[in-house]
């Protein structure tokens, strides 16, 4: 292994980086869609977003795109494209939230949008606060309360109020809907986003703020593992500063990037990273 290999989740982050540089930050949910079709293939889209893909080739423009003959509306695939909208958003969750939002109606509805609005406003306040607690409840803030990824996010914090451990919190994901994944009268998918997310932030809360622990909690879960230890790990590098990171998880990865995003097929995560910072002081100085 000598560089980090090509994955869907950082190809939304890196396709962010594409969309802001290109339509700045009055981008619209239609040019989410042309930057999709001008530089991702079809074939590096899973579920949700190749059924939106799809809608887009026959001309069913955001927000349809997510609605129409998608069964994976609210699955994961929003969630896992938040990163970059936190990221040039430090310390403004509001504004985070309100970019996921334009991103995420191009393939999802309802909690498939929440998802990504939640984890994007909660990395926002990742670069501002090293409180857990604190971080979930402003990514809260940002969606309905009727919802049922309030409910569900809310049954995690009151699981931590009431000293249950990690791995009773565990057992209760595994529960209620691995192991019923089979049941026809609650049948639950492992890429769904609300289990995922409940994982993410649990992982967080019986973290105590350590990289590894928190990352290898999230993939002790399950369901689906991938992207919760990158979201996990996301949140947990922006409380830690690059500087601080662990060596041993960023050694390997030889500073180098495999992505199948036109124009960033292979790049140094630390020029990736220069261009995201270029954007943040561009925001700030036009505020």
């Amino acid at each position: 292994m000598d560089h980090m290999i090509e994955d869907d989740d950082i190809n939304y982050t890196i396709l962010g980086l594409y969309i802001f540089k290109n339509y700045g930050e009055n981008f619209t949910s239609e040019d989410v869609a042309e930057s999709w079709l001008f530089n991702l293939p079809i074939f590096h889209t899973y579920t949700a977003e190749r059924v939106a893909y799809q809608n887009l080739v026959n001309l069913i423009m955001p927000p349809k795109s997510g609605e129409f003959r998608n069964p994976y509306r609210e699955w994961i695939g929003a969630q896992i494209r938040a990163d970059f909208w936190g990221y040039i958003n430090p310390g403004n969750p509001k504004r985070s939230a309100e970019f996921a939002f334009r991103d995420a109606c191009v393939l999802h509805v309802k909690n498939g949008i929440y998802g990504e609005m939640f984890v994007a406003s909660s990395l926002s306040w990742a670069f501002v606060s090293d409180n857990i607690e604190e971080i979930i409840k402003v990514g809260l803030s940002f969606i309905p309360k009727k919802s049922r990824s309030y409910e569900f996010i809310e049954k995690i914090l009151s699981f931590k109020k009431e000293g249950k451990s990690f791995e009773k919190v565990r057992d209760y994901i595994y529960e209620t809907y691995e192991k019923n994944r089979k049941n026809e009268e609650y049948w639950h998918n492992w890429c769904h986003v609300l289990s995922n997310a409940q994982i993410v932030f649990a992982s967080l809360l019986y973290g105590n703020l350590s990289f590894e622990k928190g990352i290898t909690n999230a993939v002790s879960c399950g369901l689906d593992t991938d992207c919760n230890g990158a979201t996990v790990g996301s949140i947990l590098g922006a409380i830690y500063g690059a500087k601080n990171l662990p060596e041993y998880w960023i050694k390997p990865l030889n500073n180098t990037v495999e992505s199948d995003v036109s124009g960033y097929n292979i790049f140094k995560i630390s020029d990736l990273a220069k261009e995201t910072l270029d954007i943040v002081k561009k925001i700030q100085n036009s505020t």
